[in-house]
């Protein structure tokens, strides 16, 4: 079986060399990548989000295609469209951009609803239907998505169906002093991805995460998630909680990172790093709660910090001992 550990470090180190200083965030990507999941990249402008989906499909050697997301565009210009081949006698398939293995949607916000939802069915479903015949996605497919948090003007709120749909959130930041400083100085004469070369195949992907589907969760974990959810449901300071799918993303994202760290078993410790990146985009903040600046990111942190964590007979259970 591939060395899931070996495999994500290799991956992150290669990221590394593009995204300076953003270890945590390289690896919950390499996270998403090994639960097939998506990931929303929640940031302002220039940090860097461009260029860890490049980053990511040249460490990959896979197809990389991008979306630039604009409120004239139609689902017609993400799915494809079907044309008719006079030589031919038939209607040929014409695939989109979403037709590709790591797909950048580029300010997903800006596209109207209607073209928005042209990606929930490829994103669940990995498979688009264009004049009712369904063309499946190649393997592996991964969109990241982005979108500019500060700027309103001219865009369209995701609905609750596409965020759920995202396995992950994350914000990248702005670098400290010396790695902006590191920045410049690689970037003098060229820019480092130009020399970025593939660390694994898009076979090595596949075995990666149909290893991370074998790592142990024990029933306690599983306790935990679903705990963590419940709480997002009943919080007075939320509108709307957490999905099941929510909870099914949390457990298989709490096995890539136990993969990642060498472990076949899931710790607790895994479900709590995980537990803003995961539920806080899924939930929808009360007006009350917002009116007292309350963030889903830390409702999330305190149902965290208020739920109980297993230990004791609940590691025993965990590692498998008795």
């Amino acid at each position: 079986m591939l060395d899931v550990k070996s495999f994500g470090e290799h991956l992150i180190e290669s990221l590394e060399k593009v995204i300076v200083g953003k270890r945590q965030s390289m690896e919950l990507v390499t996270i998403g990548l090994l639960c097939q999941g998506h990931i929303l990249i929640e940031d302002v402008p220039g940090v860097g989000k461009t260029m860890l989906a490049r980053s990511l499909a040249r460490s990959l050697d896979c197809v990389f295609n991008r979306i630039q997301f604009t409120p004239d565009m139609l689902p017609s210009d993400v799915t494809g469209v079907s044309i008719y081949n006079q030589q031919s006698g038939q209607f040929e398939f014409r695939p989109g951009p979403i037709v590709g293995q790591i797909i950048l949607a580029d300010e997903i916000n800006r596209a109207t609803p209607k073209t928005q939802a042209a990606l929930l069915e490829a994103m669940e479903e990995r498979q688009v239907t264009v004049d009712g015949v369904t063309h499946p996605m190649p393997d592996p497919f991964m969109v990241l998505a982005t979108q500019n948090p500060i700027e309103y003007e001219g865009t369209f709120p995701l609905p609750e169906a596409q965020l759920d749909r995202f396995l992950l959130r994350l914000r990248l930041g702005y670098p400290n002093i010396s790695d902006e400083i590191r920045i410049m100085d690689d970037q003098q004469l060229r820019h480092p991805i130009e020399s970025l070369k593939p660390v694994a195949a898009a076979e090595e992907v596949l075995q990666a995460a149909d290893a991370v589907k074998h790592v142990y969760v024990s029933p306690a974990v599983k306790r935990y998630i679903v705990e963590l959810s419940t709480r997002t449901r009943q919080s007075q300071d939320v509108y709307l909680g957490a999905s099941p799918r929510g909870s099914l993303s949390l457990a298989r994202a709490g096995q890539a990172r136990a993969a990642l760290q060498g472990r076949d078993h899931v710790l607790p410790d895994d479900i709590k790093a995980l537990a803003v990146s995961v539920l806080a985009h899924r939930i929808i903040v009360s007006p009350a709660a917002r009116l007292r600046d309350l963030s889903s990111d830390r409702i999330v942190q305190e149902i965290v910090l208020s739920t109980p964590v297993p230990g004791g007979l609940f590691t025993a259970q965990a590692t498998g001992k008795n």
